[in-house]
């Protein structure tokens, strides 16, 4: 019993990420499809998917079609209760939640001036205040986070539904250079040195681009490896 996922261009798609680690993080069988995000097909692609429009699109082993990456989740949740895509403590359960309803509705100002992108670094990146504040508030909602587990490498302990959700948010951050503490900082670094999140990357790279989707006039630096 195979899921079917669409996703777009790996370089730049956020979301399409998320849709990928909640298979792939946690063992689900899938087969992918790529969807002409930048190619100019995204219409014709999406239109046997109707009425999903935006990528990820997920397809269930009984060929129903869900749309929008909280959907998603918590339909897999519900159909693999033992893979552990959501924290086993119903208290760090309910927070995971939370943390990723907010991420879905959010930190808008953060996903506008800075939309991901997993090659460069842009140093000389300014952020506005509404930026700064979006920032603020995800280190509080990942110290919450830790609260539950001090003392286990990802939000909650183990990887749960929540790191998928804030994995592009780390690469945002990592991507345009932000300025955070020294916990979040090591938080993104965590991310950055995940094989499967290097795979996704490593994989997107692949796919040459002019002009370059985001050709933010800034300079570019080499993507930060982690140590």
């Amino acid at each position: 019993m195979t899921y079917t996922l669409y996703i777009g261009d790996r370089t730049f798609s956020s979301w399409s990420l998320r849709g990928w680690l909640m298979l792939e993080k946690f063992g689900l069988p899938y087969t992918e499809n790529m969807i002409g995000l930048y190619g100019g097909t995204m219409a014709d692609d999406m239109a046997p998917l109707a009425p999903a429009r935006l990528v990820p699109t997920l397809k269930t082993p009984e060929g129903v079609i869900i749309g929008e990456s909280l959907a998603m989740a918590e339909t897999l949740a519900e159909r693999h209760p033992d893979a552990g895509l959501w924290p086993a403590d119903p208290a760090a359960r309910a927070h995971a939640r939370w943390l990723c309803a907010e991420m879905h509705a959010g930190f808008t100002a953060l996903r506008g001036a800075c939309p991901m992108q997993l090659e460069h670094q842009y140093r000389d990146f300014e952020p506005s205040q509404a930026v700064r504040d979006d920032l603020a508030r995800i280190q509080e909602l990942w110290a919450l986070a830790r609260s539950h587990a001090p003392d286990g490498p990802w939000l909650f302990g183990a990887y749960s539904l929540a790191d998928v959700f804030y994995a592009p948010v780390a690469a945002r951050i990592a991507g345009y250079g932000l300025d955070v503490g020294p916990e979040a900082a090591a938080y993104v670094a965590r991310h950055l040195a995940d094989p499967t999140f290097k795979a996704w990357r490593a994989e997107g790279l692949k796919t040459r681009y002019d002009p370059y989707p985001y050709g933010e006039n800034l300079t570019a630096s080499p993507w930060p490896e982690p140590i």
